[in-house]
């Protein structure tokens, strides 16, 4: 996402657009005698602990916050976050809103970013609100993403506890992919119920049910990035800045290692592996 936004040409919600993240053109006007000693803090590590940092204009998931505001019983449920079907009047509304975020930006931002997880449950709506949109879609080794999240949950989970503020900041976000706010994406039936969050195969059948979800959903509007490959292979950045229209050299790709030496339920893992390769043979 970062490399995408520091192109110029993209406006997307930043840590500066909070707390009121709803009104980007009077909060800005409002909070303008701040700005500058914003723009001199220094950025910090996230929460995530994952040596990311950021600051008051690093990009952020923030236009969650609307879809909560408007239709949140739709696809917020007590155990799961589900698919959810939109209202011609919301889309309208979510219409007029990207355009008021576009218009609070910079001079040459004139094309909207948003990086949102849980776009993932209202694709098909996305898709035919903006036809003339790209879905970007980074995957990532199964095992590896299943063991991140698993360490994700237990983080959080544990600074959740000890700070009660971080669980409740993630809720208003509907951040819920970890931590004890958590509530998994449900496509289809429930999950196992001899599966938990404690244990890295609950992780692995999420990342399996959700990227199931994603392959038969693919349209012409999505691009699917293999993370392994964007961090090795230069022509993989080529192929996205060729398709999103990005005047920008590839920025420094160095992958994350996080070390798997977790057990995986073996058929689960091969599943999930077989999925993996085939999304590789059709990504930009």
């Amino acid at each position: 996402m970062r490399a995408i936004h520091q192109g110029g040409a993209f406006r997307s919600l930043t840590y500066r657009d909070m707390p009121f993240p709803l009104a980007p053109n009077l909060w800005a006007k409002v909070s303008a005698r701040w700005r500058q000693e914003q723009v001199d803090a220094a950025p910090r590590e996230r929460a995530h602990g994952d040596r990311i940092l950021t600051g008051v204009d690093s990009p952020e998931a923030l236009d969650e916050v609307f879809w909560r505001m408007e239709c949140g019983s739709d696809y917020i449920r007590r155990d799961a976050l589900v698919p959810h079907r939109v209202e011609q009047r919301t889309i309208e509304r979510f219409r007029a809103y990207v355009a008021a975020v576009i218009a609070s930006g910079g001079e040459g931002q004139h094309r909207y970013l948003s990086k949102n997880n849980n776009n993932v449950l209202r694709l098909p709506v996305l898709i035919e609100a903006f036809p003339r949109a790209s879905v970007v879609i980074p995957f990532r080794d199964p095992a590896s993403h299943a063991a991140s999240l698993w360490r994700q949950h237990r983080h959080f989970t544990a600074m959740q506890a000890e700070n009660p503020f971080v669980r409740r900041y993630m809720d208003w976000l509907v951040h819920r992919e970890f931590g004890s706010g958590h509530r998994p994406f449900r496509f289809g039936d429930r999950l196992p119920e001899d599966l938990t969050p404690d244990q890295p195969d609950y992780w692995l059948e999420i990342w399996m049910r959700v990227h199931t979800a994603l392959v038969e959903q693919a349209s012409g509007q999505m691009v699917f990035v293999c993370y392994e490959d964007l961090c090795s292979d230069p022509a993989v950045w080529q192929g996205i800045a060729q398709r999103l229209g990005l005047e920008t050299g590839r920025p420094d790709f160095s992958a994350s290692t996080v070390p798997v030496d977790l057990l995986f339920d073996p058929a689960r893992l091969a599943r999930a592996c077989a999925l993996y390769a085939d999304m590789r043979e059709w990504v930009v």
